[in-house]
């Protein structure tokens, strides 16, 4: 039985595959992803970044798996950020950065990129691995002072890509997107399901597990 370990502690992620029928072993990566990013140094660009995060994270998991998980799985690693002006937003990681972020992307559109990691693992060695990324334009309305001081003090945004979430509380202030939904809640499944196929997986497999 192959079993599905999702290297990330989003509970977004668990979602998407929940809703999609794959109950996934949750290991979370311990990867340093500033020092990763500085030494991807400033010419890299944002799919690169979230790919060889997402890559950083599948490999440090599959490393610490247990021998009867390792025999039969697919890891999936996934890290997303978004893009304005060819800027980078990540997780603020705090209420002023939180709110400063939002006074840049109110009332505009930004790129949502998620990058994944895909390795499929028999005998606790990995077999196949693919990496590639998604991108989903985001327009985002621009909120009110008081709304925005009451969606930061609620600490959502503080520790999500680009200060917001689309399946959350944030969602009230998204006016459209262009692309894959499940992509800006951080796991894209049409990505995810050809990933899967190209390392000789089907969905449907996965699915029979549950």
């Amino acid at each position: 039985m192959t079993r599905l370990v999702l290297g990330s502690a989003s509970s977004g992620r668990r979602r998407v595959l929940r809703g999609a029928g794959i109950d996934p072993l949750v290991v979370v990566s311990g990867v340093d992803e500033d020092a990763l990013i500085a030494g991807l140094g400033p010419l890299a660009s944002t799919g690169e970044v979230v790919c060889a995060l997402a890559r950083a994270k599948a490999e440090q998991v599959a490393g610490v798996l247990q021998p009867a998980v390792a025999a039969d799985c697919v890891v999936v690693g996934c890290d997303s950020m978004l893009e304005i002006d060819g800027r980078l937003c990540g997780k603020p990681g705090s209420a002023d950065a939180a709110a400063g972020q939002w006074r840049v992307m109110g009332g505009r559109s930004g790129l949502l990129h998620t990058g994944h990691c895909v390795q499929r693992l028999r005998d606790g060695a990995i077999t196949h691995q693919r990496v590639e990324s998604a991108c989903t334009t985001v327009h985002f309305t621009k909120p009110t002072d008081a709304d925005l001081q009451a969606y930061v003090a609620t600490g959502e945004p503080l520790h999500v890509a680009g200060a917001f979430t689309l399946d959350g509380l944030g969602g009230w202030f998204v006016d459209g997107i262009e692309g894959d939904p499940s992509n800006v809640v951080g796991l894209s499944l049409p990505l995810l399901r050809r990933l899967l196929s190209d390392v000789g997986l089907s969905v449907n497999a996965l699915w029979a597990q549950h």
